[in-house]
């Protein structure tokens, strides 16, 4: 068993918070454009004459593959492609900014969650991926879509799982809750049998979810279209009943979970071998290089599969283009392809949203595992009610974890949620 994620897939904790954006401030970006030939006719021709040119935004990781599907395109239809880097973190209110004023790009990359406040301002297109929607993995697709349109071809995904110390249990996934638990327990030098970040005092729905949502209670409703609504999901039984289980794993009971704990504090424990099992995302792997893991989907602990939350990336289409179609060509035909989301993968290992690409890389048993567990998973909220619940919602599990009367304390924070919704 490797001992270690293939280096390349080591994400940092600060790129899981990068896709929350950043300050509006534009920040100095630099250009490389490709140069015209002749039109080859392989795809949409640039018009005759014409000074065609679409312009895509991206970060450092991204520039050298997209540059290089960039000179093809040019290669192919005779259109200019300007790429621009720019900090990731600062993309989504930068093209927010430009984007009515003419100066955004055509194409940017960006995170799923940014996909309300860019729908809102009205600076993105849908995008129409046809029969090759199939292609890709239904939560990418369900991450990208709002009221029933999809807004940007998706390229990456990210999610927590379970993380196992295959030296203390093995490396056979539990199925349950209660077999984690038991399995833990008697793992010879174990400390306690599971760990989980709770962020100290302060609550952490995130880590939390993929239990959560195994009672049914899901933070927001979807709809058919895989769409979030503005309904709470977490209300009435299955949420109370998520409530009692953090309660009666919490420090009133079996002790499992404890405020104690956060992502420092879960690192060294599981590292040094005090702790068989953890929830954890890939950028937590570097840390874990002194120990054999393997990594299986979150076991559930309610009536139904665990989902985590999933974040994706990919890339939007501006409202404002100049060359909407040139751009839709070279996002479907170049970026889109297996060739180019297969270069995309090799410069920058994000789980893969297109299904042949996460198959062809599933011998890799940790990348295998977090697909799995994102394949099980759900899309994070991208609608502009997330922002609100966060603050609620974390301190309503850190407060029932440390003793607070479960039922009570849950639905007083659906009540101030929904009216913080209302206002």
């Amino acid at each position: 068993m490797r001992k270690l994620l293939l280096g390349a897939v080591a994400l940092s904790s600060a790129a899981l918070l990068a896709a929350c954006g950043g300050a509006a401030t534009p920040t100095t970006a630099t250009t490389t454009e490709g140069t015209t030939t002749a039109t080859t006719g392989t795809t949409a021709p640039a018009p005759a004459g014409s000074d065609a040119t679409i312009v895509i935004w991206t970060d450092a990781e991204r520039e050298g593959v997209i540059k290089a599907q960039a000179e093809r395109y040019t290669a192919d239809t005779g259109a200019n492609v300007t790429v621009v880097q720019k900090n990731f973190e600062d993309l989504r209110n930068d093209f927010i900014a430009q984007v009515p004023t003419g100066e955004g790009p055509d194409i940017t990359i960006g995170a799923h969650d940014w996909l309300g406040a860019l729908v809102t301002a009205g600076v993105v297109d849908s995008v129409d991926l046809g029969d090759r929607a199939a292609e890709f993995e239904k939560v990418a697709l369900d991450a990208m879509t709002y009221d029933g349109q999809l807004y940007a071809m998706p390229y990456s995904m990210e999610t927590v799982a379970l993380i196992q110390n295959t030296d203390m249990v093995g490396t056979e996934a539990p199925a349950t809750w209660d077999e984690m638990i038991q399995r833990g327990k008697e793992a010879a030098g174990a400390e306690r049998p599971f760990v989980i970040t709770t962020n100290g005092e302060t609550g952490d729905g995130y880590y939390m979810y993929g239990f959560q949502t195994s009672f049914d209670a899901p933070v927001f409703v979807q709809d058919s279209s895989g769409s979030y609504t503005s309904e709470v999901g977490m209300k009435g039984a299955p949420g109370e009943a998520f409530a009692q289980w953090l309660y009666d794993n919490g420090s009133k009971g079996t002790g499992y979970l404890s405020t104690t704990i956060d992502y420092d504090i879960n690192n060294e424990l599981f590292s040094t071998g005090k702790v068989p099992f953890t929830v954890q995302g890939p950028w937590s792997i570097p840390s874990y290089a002194d120990i054999n893991v393997v990594v299986n989907p979150i076991p559930s602990a309610g009536p139904s599969p665990a989902g985590p939350f999933v974040g994706v990336q990919g890339f939007y289409l501006s409202s404002q283009s100049a060359n909407p179609l040139l751009a839709q060509d070279f996002l479907m035909n170049y970026l889109g392809t297996e060739e180019g989301q297969r270069a995309l993968y090799e410069a920058d290992p994000r789980l893969p949203a297109l299904t042949v690409i996460g198959e062809s890389v599933a011998d890799d048993p940790i990348i295998a595992g977090f697909l799995a567990s994102a394949q099980n998973g759900v899309p994070m909220p991208s609608i502009p009610e997330m922002g609100a619940v966060w603050d609620f919602w974390n301190a309503a599990e850190s407060q029932i974890i440390n003793g607070a009367e479960p039922k009570a304390t849950w639905n007083t924070m659906i009540t101030n949620l929904e009216a913080s919704l209302a206002g």
